[in-house]
């Protein structure tokens, strides 16, 4: 059984060796920007132009108990867009990824609470860009935001 353990834990290793953790932080943050880029895309028409549709979720499906639609509709619209395009570039990565982690908790909370299987996956990529930073093929390490 000794050997058993020990050949996992050296394969283990190698696996580690193989995957970086820049290469991890890179799909992560890639990975969120899409989830949330490719949502906030559905709100809009054109260029940024909130559709009245999107209201119209806002303040029947997706309304909130504090916030009002049509402030709601903006806030979530523009945090869909700006939050995965600081992701993509590795930019204040840290902030963008609380921000959509705070996004990610709301919906939870507050508008598909049986969707957690959902929501935990998406915890899950961002947790990591919260924990860990962009990696050092960001530009949070390039400009020096980011120690290594």
């Amino acid at each position: 059984m000794k050997s058993f353990a020990r050949r996992y834990a050296n394969a283990g290793r190698q696996i580690a060796g193989v995957v970086p953790d820049a290469l991890l932080l890179l799909v992560a943050r890639l990975g969120a920007a899409a989830i949330f880029f490719l949502s906030g895309r559905t709100k809009v028409e054109g260029l940024i132009e909130i559709t009245p549709a999107t209201y119209e979720l806002f303040r029947t499906e997706y309304a909130l108990p504090l916030v009002p639609p049509e402030i709601a509709a903006q806030l979530a619209t523009y945090s869909e867009h700006f939050f995965p395009i600081l992701l993509v570039l590795g930019l204040f990565t840290r902030p963008a990824a609380v921000a959509l982690l705070g996004m990610t908790l709301t919906i939870q909370f507050f508008i598909y609470p049986d969707a957690w299987p959902t929501h935990l996956g998406w915890a899950a990529i961002l947790l990591p860009l919260i924990a860990r930073g962009g990696g050092s093929g960001s530009l949070d390490r390039l400009l020096g935001l980011e120690k290594p």
